[in-house]
């Protein structure tokens, strides 16, 4: 049973309740109410314009998208009341799906001032820092000349993914958000960046929210729950067998359930 707003359920890293979001006029999340505890990774699944990126948004703090009701929280504390750069002190990740380049600014030193940045100076520093570095470069295949290279600077697709789930294992966000994170991936690739998620939150007090199209990353990375979005709210939650339904029928057999709640 979804949670009255403004009660916080004290055992959730995440707790997103009724929340009714959009851009300018155009409402788009119309109720969403989602909890995900330390150590789960959750995936919401939905068609192009479902508000799958809204939802991710919303959490990072995006300022083109205003939130008409309801609460984020993160360990409790209601995120919407905090600025982006300020989120991310608190501990939340997003991967984007089309990171930006940054020419003249080499990843070393980029991947040592973000750590320096969010989990301190002595982080940042000497043989415990290169050794998780080492360990993390190994973990997703980059090689150690990627560190000389300017940040998404003539990436591949690959690449900027890889770097992206670099950093989310360097900077142990307690809430990593990846939008579309496994778009344009190779199998192999695919394969990599699941192994860094895991890698991440498995195990840990952190915990992951993916978004995607696809079934085939929630092969590997196997998420605790799979929420379904279909005009802006979720209208099925189930196991990692969850996705292979969608894999194998597509979307259009909800449709006929979210028409019955009114929302599509």
């Amino acid at each position: 049973m979804a949670m009255g707003h403004g009660e916080s359920n004290i055992e959730a890293l995440l707790e997103i309740q009724n929340l009714h979001a959009g851009i300018g006029d155009t409402q788009i999340l119309k109720g969403i109410n989602l909890s995900i505890a330390p150590g789960e990774i959750h995936a919401i699944m939905g068609r192009n314009g479902s508000g799958k990126t809204t939802a991710a948004n919303i959490i990072m703090g995006h300022p083109d998208f205003e939130v008409e009701e309801g609460d984020v929280l993160l360990s409790g504390e209601n995120l919407l009341e905090l600025e982006p750069w300020e989120r991310a002190r608190e501990g939340v990740f997003l991967s984007f799906q089309y990171p930006q380049a940054v020419p003249g600014l080499q990843v070393g030193n980029f991947l040592r001032k973000s750590v320096a940045s969010i989990r301190g100076e002595e982080a940042a520093k000497g043989a415990d820092f290169r050794g998780e570095l080492n360990a993390a470069m190994d973990t997703l295949d980059i090689p150690r000349n990627f560190l000389s290279r300017y940040v998404n600077d003539g990436f591949s697709g690959g690449e900027k993914k890889r770097f992206e789930i670099l950093q989310l294992l360097l900077l142990k966000p307690k809430l990593a958000i990846l939008d579309e994170t496994d778009s344009g991936l190779d199998i192999d690739g695919i394969k990599t960046v699941a192994a860094g998620i895991n890698a991440a939150v498995r195990g840990t007090d952190s915990a992951a929210l993916i978004i995607t199209h696809y079934s085939r990353i929630l092969e590997h990375v196997q998420p605790d729950k799979i929420h379904v979005l279909i005009g802006g709210q979720i209208v099925a939650t189930g196991g990692p067998e969850l996705a292979m339904q969608l894999e194998e029928r597509g979307y259009e057999w909800l449709d006929s359930k979210a028409e019955a709640e009114g929302i599509a």
